[in-house]
């Protein structure tokens, strides 16, 4: 059977290091609104989108300018009815370098279309991977979520 973990593989022209740094750079491309540290082995961050997103990401793998592996410890979707639906799966970016060219591959392991959030998560990560990931590497401007202000 296919793999149905949702993932999306594109391909640069810069380097390994600079694919993995710009993967690191969390609030350069994902979102402004995180909390905590994304660089080294056993870091944990949580990022929020307004009250419909919430995530605490911890870094499981770590494998310079090669692997980057999130694993979700705890999360809240308040647009779906199991909120939790994140909490235990995992965000993986694989890098590999082919000539002077360098794919990355990004899964969502357990995004599956069997989650109810798969249609709008899986358009949300095309828009951060496909665009503003794509971007910080390419060009380094990425387009992430902007810093909210809290609602009083």
């Amino acid at each position: 059977m296919r793999d149905q973990n949702y993932n999306i593989v594109f391909t640069v022209d810069q380097s390994p290091g600079e694919v993995f740094d710009a993967i690191s750079n969390v609030c350069g491309w994902w979102t402004e609104n995180m909390e905590g540290g994304s660089q080294k082995l056993n870091d944990e961050f949580e990022v929020r989108f307004g009250d419909v997103h919430y995530s605490k990401q911890k870094l499981i793998e770590l494998i310079p300018d090669k692997k980057i592996v999130w694993f979700v410890t705890d999360s809240k979707l308040n647009f779906v009815k199991d909120k939790s639906e994140w909490t235990g799966t995992q965000i993986i970016f694989e890098i590999t370098e082919y000539g002077s060219k360098t794919e990355l591959r990004f899964t969502h392991v357990g995004l599956t279309p069997q989650y109810e959030c798969y249609g709008a998560c899986s358009n949300a990560w095309c828009g951060y991977i496909s665009n503003s990931l794509n971007s910080l590497i390419t060009t380094g401007e990425g387009q992430p979520t902007g810093k909210e202000e809290v609602n009083s």
